[in-house]
Formats: C-alpha cells, sequence, structure tokens
C-alpha cells in the first residue's frame, strides 16, 4: 500500500474546520483534523505546500517512521502549526490502518482499558444563578461532571462563558474583540459560585472549573485554597504553564487538583511539571500535541508521574479528533476524564461519526478506523470565513499579559 494523493479540506459548518484527506493506492483513505483555531489557513497552506509532498509513495503504515521524519526532519520543529499538522497526517495514518485492518483504532493502541470514557460538559451563565441552574440540565442528560463558568459582575463579557447550551464558538468573524478583564473581580466570585452548586446538587457530581491562564501564581494558589472546601475534580489552566517552574509556588499553597496543557504541543513543554509532580492531569490534545502517536507518548510518561489526562474537546477541534481521543482515551491506562462541547448539528452532519454518548460516557465505536467520514457534498456548502478569539484588556486598557 502507498499513498497516492493529499487533500486540504476547508470547510464551516458553524466554524472553520482544516480536515487532512490521506488517500492510497488501495482504494482506504483516513481523515485527520488540522483545526488551529484563529490560525487555520496557516496549518493549510503548511499540509499544502510542505508536507503533503513528502507523503506521496511512503508506506502509510510505516505510522511511527512517518512521523519521525515529519518532526526531525524539519530544522524548524515545534510549534502549534508545525504540530498541528503533524497531527493531523498522524490521525488519517492510523485511520487507514485501522480500516486496512478492519478494526477500529483503539484495537490497535492495545484494546481497551473500560468500559467507556467519562467526559465533562459546560454549564455556562451569564450570572451564578444562570450557571447553578444550567448544572441542573446537565446532570438531567446523565453527566457525572460538569465545568462550571459564570460571568464575573461588573465586566460586559467573560471568556469561557458560552452565548448557547451545549456548545458554543468563542472565536468571532472579523477582527479580534477586546474585552475587558478584572483578576479581582473575578477571584471575589468563583468561591461562591461552587458554594453555591454545592449547595444545591451535593458532593456526588464532579466540578470542574477553568481560569484561562489568567492569575499570578500566588494568586492561583489563593484561588485554589479558597476552592478546597468544594472538592473540585480540578481546577484548569490557573496561570500560564510557559513557565513551568511557577506551578512550584502554586502547588504550595493548595490542594485543589490542577489541569494544564491544552495549549502544549510536545511533551517537552510538559516534563518538568510532570517529574515534580507539580499537576495531576494533563490536558494536551491529539489535534495540536502531534497526534495518536506522540500523545501516546505525552501519556505513558505522565503514567510514570501518577498523572492522569484529560484531553482538551471544545469545538476548535472536528469529530475527527474528538474521535481520535476517544481510542485513545479507551485504551490508556491513566486516562482521566474528557471534555466534552458538543458539534453544532451542521458540524455532526459534515462529520458523520460513529461514536455516542450515554449516561456520563462516550464510546469510539466499533467501526474500523476512527469511525468517521467527511460530507463533500455538505462541505462544500460552508465557506472559510476568517476568525478570531477574543483579546483580553485589564480595566486601565493595557493588555492582560499574564
Amino acid at each position: 500500500m502507498r499513498i497516492t494523493d493529499v487533500e486540504v479540506l476547508v470547510t464551516s459548518p458553524g466554524r472553520n474546520f482544516v480536515t487532512l484527506r490521506v488517500h492510497t493506492d488501495e482504494g482506504v483513505y483516513g481523515l485527520g483534523d488540522a483545526t488551529l483555531n484563529g490560525r487555520e489557513l496557516a496549518v493549510a497552506a503548511y499540509l499544502r505546500d510542505h508536507v503533503a509532498p513528502c507523503l506521496i509513495g511512503r508506506n502509510p503504515f510505516q505510522i511511527e517512521d512517518i512521523w519521525q521524519f515529519l518532526y526531525r526532519g524539519a530544522y524548524w520543529r515545534r510549534g502549534p502549526v508545525t504540530m498541528t499538522a503533524i497531527g493531523a497526517v498522524d490521525m488519517a495514518l492510523w485511520d487507514i490502518k485501522g480500516k486496512a485492518l478492519n478494526v477500529p483504532v483503539y484495537e490497535l493502541l492495545g484494546g481497551a482499558s473500560r468500559t467507556g470514557v467519562l467526559v465533562y460538559g459546560h454549564a455556562n451563565g451569564h450570572s451564578a444563578g444562570e450557571a447553578v441552574e444550567a448544572v441542573g440540565r446537565y446532570l438531567d442528560l446523565g453527566y457525572k461532571a460538569v465545568r462550571v463558568q459564570a460571568g464575573v459582575p461588573g465586566l460586559s463579557g467573560t471568556y469561557g462563558v458560552g452565548r448557547g447550551e451545549l456548545f458554543y464558538e468563542p472565536a468571532e468573524a472579523g477582527l479580534p474583540a477586546e474585552d475587558v478583564w478584572s483578576t479581582e473581580k473575578y477571584l471575589a466570585t468563583v468561591p461562591s459560585l461552587f458554594a453555591r452548586v454545592r449547595a444545591e446538587y451535593g458532593d456526588e457530581v464532579h466540578l470542574l472549573h477553568d481560569a484561562h491562564h489568567r492569575l499570578t501564581p500566588i494568586q492561583a494558589g489563593r484561588l485554589g485554597r479558597e476552592l478546597e472546601p468544594y472538592h473540585l475534580f480540578w481546577l484548569e489552566d490557573v496561570a500560564p504553564a510557559e513557565q513551568q517552574e511557577a506551578f512550584r509556588l502554586i502547588r504550595q499553597h493548595t490542594t485543589t487538583p490542577l489541569a494544564v496543557g491544552e495549549i502544549f504541543s510536545t511533551i517537552h513543554d510538559a516534563t518538568l511539571l510532570l517529574r515534580e509532580y507539580l499537576i495531576d492531569y494533563l490536558r494536551m490534545t491529539v489535534v495540536h500535541g502531534g497526534g495518536i502517536t506522540h500523545l501516546r507518548t505525552a501519556a505513558a510518561y505522565a503514567a510514570v508521574h501518577q498523572v492522569r489526562t484529560g484531553c482538551h474537546g471544545a469545538t476548535d477541534l472536528s469529530p475527527v479528533t474528538m474521535a481520535a481521543a476517544l481510542h485513545l482515551d479507551l485504551s490508556i491506562p491513566n486516562f482521566g476524564i474528557q471534555e466534552y462541547m458538543r458539534h453544532t448539528a451542521e458540524t455532526d452532519e459534515v462529520f458523520p461519526h460513529a461514536y455516542t454518548f450515554s449516561d456520563g460516557y462516550l464510546h469510539p465505536g466499533d467501526a474500523p478506523g476512527l469511525g468517521v467520514d467527511y460530507r463533500d457534498d455538505l462541505a462544500g456548502r460552508y465557506p472559510y470565513q476568517r476568525a478570531y478569539l477574543p483579546v483580553s484588556r485589564l480595566e486601565d486598557g493595557t493588555m492582560d499579559n499574564w
């Protein structure tokens, strides 16, 4: 079997997605997700102009060798554009191999380690009261874990608080929106939010919260400590992790479990965090973390340090990545939880998939490969639209530079 053609497909059914489709001389093709929110066309060009020509004629079963070629063969390594492109190729090759051998990808990864993948949904509200009510709706749907985010009084908008239920897209068409942020106002509201949720729903539901990299280490330590009475499943992205050493200070001040890593592109971004037991969950994702091949390496390294996985799973990745994550989640021993923000009906139509939700768990299904397809006839209805994530400024007008 040899690779004969590589297509880079861009569509926008509710938001922009970049999809890689790799064809072989035996008629088997594989799909990979190459979506990088706000920089989609950069990855599309990288794949089309630089990666695709290098794949023609190669044996798609040589997944590890192709991964190493794309990573080590480029002098300028790493970074989100490069690793997203490599991740797309890697997903497509696993998809091809599973289809050719007529087995789901998780069987190629060692088989299932569990019967399903625990997921969490996003309960949002512009006020604390709305957020508390939203938690109840997720519990009614069968979720056992819920991320809770609420608007901050005194601010016109709060990143992470969606405009809809079950799914939302924070990127907006046009130039980047510039929102106002106040860390002081935020810190004053979060503990009381979780006090209300626990009072309403008790201790059985797993609760999560995302600080979106907005805090200094000492502020993060304070928030973690104040949330300890509410026993969070995790507190996510409390501070930027470019300075891994900063988590030493955070860890000194709180026992609230910490999760970080959705913007990491390689395991090298997390080595100190793992070696020194500074986090509890690694949130790297298949699409931005170099694909299944590299994320298996990251998960194995995390397992040595008693750290579990918690892959990013928002709408800025396509059902192809969600499926790939579920196959990995099902197979690895140190899986923790999977973020699950549902896609729009239009997205699900363009990307029909085999994975299913039931009683708080997802399962990738037993279709050969990843279990996701791509409808060209529907994708053509949704042309690309430039969109950006919002930018934050502090109340005095300076950039929120944390």
